[in-house]
């Protein structure tokens, strides 16, 4: 095989075995009768690289199909910052015999929404969602309706969103799409209180907490407060230092120690826009 990171040759050998005949239903780009033949792996690469969790969940599939997807997985995730194109190429070839699983999909998911492809990221979670019922992937999902121009679609998935069952990342992720949605509407007050939620502690050092500071300070700046915006962005630098740039997907923390920025806890249902009077119910929504 003549193998590559950034190759897009379509070897021969790489065709599938046993393709199931074309579904005209299916208008998923992985499934296209025209689109050619998937993209090369890795020499080195051997499937076995996935976490065990991944592992189990692709043992359902039958031993002439696992090697592919694994390895097209494999692919996925090591390309998905360098080259997000081509690891969504690999993806979707990891989809064409592994597409009923939401370990793929959410792959899919990740790698569109990587490539800016907002459309085929919000059907590739969408689809995870209904497979998983896991609700993680809500914040690029508004992001993506956020991306698409559809504000009122944004907003109202976040309104529907479980908050309180989220994992703290996730929580932080909607409150910087959802300011970023005020700030786009010039709104920089209803920006600034939607990232002020318990997770915006200026005390404590969390893998998300550069991102979250950084958003503050800007939210801050766009509203005239160049004081207090100048403050959170030395707490970005200060928290950044303090990760290292090998930050974990867990949080991580670390005491970063000044009581100058002490800042009132919000409830998850303060991210949304004042004016709404559905927000009351946001933490009691569920999946679609």
């Amino acid at each position: 095989m003549n193998s590559g990171r950034g190759g897009r040759s379509y070897p021969d050998e790489d065709a599938p075995i046993n393709t199931p005949q074309h579904n005209p239903a299916d208008l998923r780009s992985a499934n296209r009768p025209d689109r050619g033949r998937s993209p090369n792996i890795d020499d080195d690469v051997t499937g076995k690289e996935l976490d065990r969790s991944v592992q189990r969940e692709l043992g359902t599939l039958d031993e002439q199909n696992r090697p592919w997807v694994q390895k097209h997985l494999v692919m996925a995730l090591r390309l998905l910052e360098d080259d997000p194109e081509l690891a969504f190429d690999h993806a979707l070839a990891a989809s064409r015999r592994g597409g009923r699983l939401g370990v793929v999909r959410e792959a899919a998911g990740m790698t569109a929404y990587a490539a800016g492809k907002f459309s085929e990221a919000l059907r590739e979670f969408r689809t995870y969602r209904r497979i998983s019922g896991d609700n993680a992937h809500l914040p690029e999902m508004v992001d993506s309706e956020r991306a698409l121009g559809r504000t009122d679609k944004a907003l109202q998935l976040v309104q529907e969103a479980p908050l309180d069952k989220l994992p703290a990342i996730s929580r932080v992720e909607f409150a910087i799409v959802v300011a970023g949605i005020h700030l786009d509407n010039d709104d920089p007050k209803s920006a600034v209180a939607a990232l002020e939620i318990p997770q915006l502690n200026p005390r404590r050092g969390f893998s998300y907490s550069p991102r979250l500071f950084s958003a503050y300070a800007e939210a801050l700046r766009a509203a005239g407060r160049q004081e207090e915006a100048r403050k959170w962005s030395i707490l970005v630098a200060r928290a950044e230092r303090a990760l290292g740039l090998n930050v974990e997907p867990e949080p991580e923390i670390l005491d970063l120690g000044d009581d100058e920025y002490d800042t009132p806890p919000a409830r998850a249902r303060d991210i949304l826009p004042p004016s709404d009077p559905s927000a009351q119910t946001a933490t009691k929504g569920g999946d679609e």
